[in-house]
């Protein structure tokens, strides 16, 4: 039992020193995708859609409550009722597309940056393969402390990305 206890720590050190330790920063070479900058742009595109909506609705709003306050001395008890009502629809629809634009806009960028996210994922694990690496750390997440004997691996998955 003694020489199994004394054969294992001898053989620690050994083992602890035979593992690579590599790392990298994911939130910098996520913004260094091209993939990236073109789903940015899908998604400017998105935004940009629904915000003219908006403000369409909006201009629709303002001019039908600006024509009720100017007209509403002058207008009956059923009239006045029918206009509130149409504000409150207006009110209500424009409410509702905010919102609707909100989780439409959310979904795009799930569904346009998820394969990104996959596919730097699975060129750091190419490259930590590739290279033998026991450990990748993100230094983006947190970051105690990296020693000398660590390595940056950000050139090499760059260089599997294609990015230069």
């Amino acid at each position: 039992m003694k020489k199994i206890i004394v054969i294992l720590m001898m053989a620690l050190p050994m083992l602890a020193s035979a593992q690579k330790m590599g790392y990298i920063n994911t939130q910098e070479l996520f913004t260094q995708m091209p993939d990236v900058k073109v789903a940015n742009a899908q998604l400017d595109s998105l935004n940009a859609y629904y915000e003219n909506v908006l403000a369409t609705m909006q201009e629709e709003y303002q001019k039908k409550v600006q024509d009720y306050q100017q007209k509403s001395a002058t207008m009956t008890d059923a009239i006045r009722q029918i206009t509130e009502e149409e504000i409150v629809t207006i009110q209500q629809r424009i409410q509702t597309t905010y919102e609707t634009a909100k989780q439409d806009v959310q979904k795009k960028q799930q569904d346009l940056l998820a394969p990104i996210h996959e596919k730097m994922a699975k060129a750091i694990q190419k490259v930590g393969d590739a290279q033998a690496y026991t450990y990748i750390l993100d230094s983006s997440v947190s970051t105690v402390y990296v020693g000398k004997d660590a390595t940056n691996i950000m050139a090499d998955v760059k260089k599997e990305l294609g990015i230069k």
